[in-house]
């Protein structure tokens, strides 16, 4: 009998690249009950590079890391074409091919889910979306080297669309959590408790995870830098006006990068 995508058990990862979303895909791919990607020859083992369903990341905005929030092509929901069955059919079987069907929980992670989970929900009818952030400033910093010209406040605004856009998207959803990654990197035994809960799955056996505390600093120092000359200062002032609000919704604070 061919598998088919319907009675089972799917968990998408999303958040912005250097959010955690490999580090979280890599700890729960370890639960005996889950089959993640892994060694599949494709970048960071994303789902979006083993599928030709829907365009990956790059294709948007100009940019998959800086820019593709603001594309307004970019955000899929359960209203695309590309959500028909037949194209959700065709997402599965591409996607069956690296996983081990025999396991109750199915696990994908690629960094621009945060603006597709109803479209993934609409085509996996049993979806839980785990959405890991991190500050946006540290984030910002670590993928400034990916981004071109666009500018640190740039790479922020798009942090703040895509996560907005995605709390929008969540009154939508029936199967959503949220995690910092920097609660996951202090406790780990903790955050992925909640998240096996969250799935319905016994918790990990222990282990002892080896995470660094000050994942963030090094990357504050960076913007402090940055934003320490008259340009500098004006790019934080306009960003603190226009984004703190945003990072606030998320737990987060332009203070926090201050020192």
């Amino acid at each position: 009998m061919q598998a088919t995508r319907f009675n089972r058990k799917f968990v998408f990862i999303a958040g912005l690249h250097r959010s955690g979303t490999t580090l979280l895909a890599d700890l729960l791919g370890a639960h005996p009950d889950i089959s993640a990607f892994r060694n599949t020859g494709a970048y960071m083992d994303e789902g979006q590079h083993l599928q030709s369903v829907y365009p990956v990341g790059h294709v948007w905005g100009g940019d998959a890391v800086g820019r593709f929030g603001f594309d307004p092509f970019a955000h899929l929901t359960e209203k695309s074409p590309l959500a028909r069955p037949e194209k959700a059919d065709a997402l599965f079987a591409q996607w069956a091919r690296y996983w081990d069907l025999s396991k109750p929980v199915l696990l994908e992670k690629s960094p621009p889910n945060i603006i597709r989970t109803r479209y993934l929900q609409a085509c996996f009818p049993e979806s839980y979306f785990v959405v890991i952030t991190r500050h946006p400033v540290a984030n910002a910093v670590a993928t400034k080297k990916w981004c071109g010209r666009n500018p640190l406040i740039g790479i922020m605004a798009n942090w703040a669309v895509c996560h907005v856009r995605f709390l929008r998207d969540q009154a939508r959803l029936k199967n959503a959590m949220v995690i910092k990654y920097e609660d996951l990197v202090a406790e780990p035994a903790r955050i992925l408790r909640a998240v096996t809960d969250f799935i319905g799955l016994a918790p990990l056996a222990p282990a002892d995870h080896d995470l660094r505390r000050d994942v963030n600093e090094k990357y504050f120092a960076r913007w402090r830098e940055a934003s320490a000359g008259p340009l500098g200062r004006a790019a934080a002032a306009a960003g603190r006006l226009f984004l703190e609000g945003s990072f606030r919704r998320f737990g987060y604070s332009f203070d926090e990068a201050r020192g």
